[in-house]
């Protein structure tokens, strides 16, 4: 089963991947548990009372992305009226710009990142200048069952404006899958997720899955389109359980903890991907941009790096994990194999890149 994550709705090329990124994959469930059969579904939700109810609570969100000449869009879900908004971190990771367009005014806001939990997929910003935001109203995931009618609503396509509306029911809880870079940068595995039979779509990303009271109980992000029900072709989706999504998020405004971020992110101004099959370990640097901390040591496309500060590097994620705990202004001593197989050292002074 190939399953994609749902961040960008629009894309003008290959960026990061494979979590509702469009057009990102998503592999197939790592460990996941067989799919419970269990009593016939519920009735759908009826779409225009959920939406009524949902939509003055969520944003849209658009991203740049430069680096990559690239544009993006997903979702996001107001928490607080002052402008707090929660999402995935997919959906504005690489990002050097951020927007967001509240569905219940239609004023674009300017987004400043809060922190960030890469594991979990959880980012958590704020619209600067918003002020009497309608906010989501939020239940739990804690009751939740195999059959439940559920929605899926969001950003589908990145055109923005009027929600999407994806209805289904739930097929599995505590799900598992492997989320891969489109463009082979990296993948990283989510765990304990809401498994859904609803068509849900790139732009999805960090938008809300509803129950039938109109109530926030997770956060889609990601996908497969190989899903079949009857004789209509649709997608299957997958949520982050809004229960540990809104840990993650307290966790953000105390200020940090275990996997979170908090403030610039360190950057050494490489685009990096896993190595191919049978090939050695390590973050395989496929871009060095110019004026950065990695062009004037040297590294150059095809290089693979292999070590920082002495800690090994065997996947791009190794890489992305250890920027994590790092902040602009560190140094690092940085190892790599070059294209000729000479393996090579320098002390990197960390600057600061693109959120996420």
């Amino acid at each position: 089963m190939d399953a994609k994550p749902f961040r960008r709705g629009r894309r003008l090329s290959t960026v990061l991947a494979a979590l509702l990124l469009v057009p990102g994959l998503l592999t197939a469930p790592a460990h996941a548990a067989p799919v419970y059969v269990g009593p016939a579904p519920l009735a759908p939700l009826d779409q225009s009372t959920v939406l009524g109810q949902v939509t003055p609570g969520l944003v849209d969100i658009n991203t740049t992305l430069n680096y990559q000449s690239a544009v993006g869009a997903g979702t996001g879900i107001v928490l607080d009226p002052s402008g707090e908004v929660l999402t995935n971190n997919h959906v504005i990771e690489g990002a050097t710009g951020i927007t967001a367009t509240s569905l219940a005014n239609g004023r674009t806001y300017p987004v400043d990142v809060i922190g960030y939990d890469r594991a979990n997929d959880i980012a958590l910003v704020r619209l600067r200048g918003a002020s009497d935001l309608p906010v989501a109203s939020l239940g739990t995931s804690s009751g939740l069952a195999v059959g439940d009618p559920i929605a899926a609503i969001g950003n589908a396509g990145g055109a923005g404006g009027a929600p999407s509306f994806s209805p289904g029911n739930i097929t599995q809880l505590g799900a598992s899958v492997r989320a891969s870079d489109e463009s082979g940068g990296g993948s990283r595995e989510l765990t304990d997720l809401i498994r859904v039979a609803a068509d849900v779509r790139p732009g999805d990303s960090g938008g809300p899955l509803v129950n039938a009271a109109g109530q926030v109980v997770g956060v889609t992000v990601a996908a497969t389109l190989t899903y079949r029900m009857g004789n209509v072709r649709g997608g299957e989706g997958f949520a982050i359980p809004i229960d540990r999504a809104l840990g993650v998020a307290g966790a953000i405004r105390s200020g940090g903890g275990p996997g979170i971020h908090i403030g610039d992110t360190a950057f050494i101004g490489v685009g990096i991907a896993d190595p191919g099959p049978g090939a050695p370990p390590g973050a395989v640097v496929r871009q060095v941009l110019p004026d950065t901390a990695a062009r004037g040591a040297g590294l150059a496309p095809g290089d693979v790096i292999t070590a920082a500060d002495g800690i090994a590097i065997n996947t791009a994620t190794d890489l992305s994990n250890f920027m994590d705990s790092h902040r602009p202004g560190d140094t690092i001593i940085l190892s790599w194999i070059d294209r000729e197989g000479a393996p090579r050292s320098a002390p990197i002074v960390l600057g600061s890149g693109p959120v996420g």
